[in-house]
């Protein structure tokens, strides 16, 4: 597995987490540590996808 497809995973495994999260706080709310929680993973996935976009331009 090379750097962008490990990349690539990672991101889809942050979205089906996030994606868990928000489905969460819709239904119950979340903890203050789960929002802070959901906040990190949120800023994670956008180093990630930029990590992804510029392993991609080279």
């Amino acid at each position: 597995m090379n750097h962008e497809e490990l990349l690539g995973r990672r991101s889809e495994i942050l979205k089906r987490h996030i994606g868990n999260l928000v489905n969460k706080n819709n239904q119950h709310g979340l903890s203050e540590q789960e929002t802070i929680f959901l906040k990190d993973m949120v800023k994670e996935f956008h180093r990630n996808k930029y990590e992804l976009n510029a392993s991609r331009k080279k």
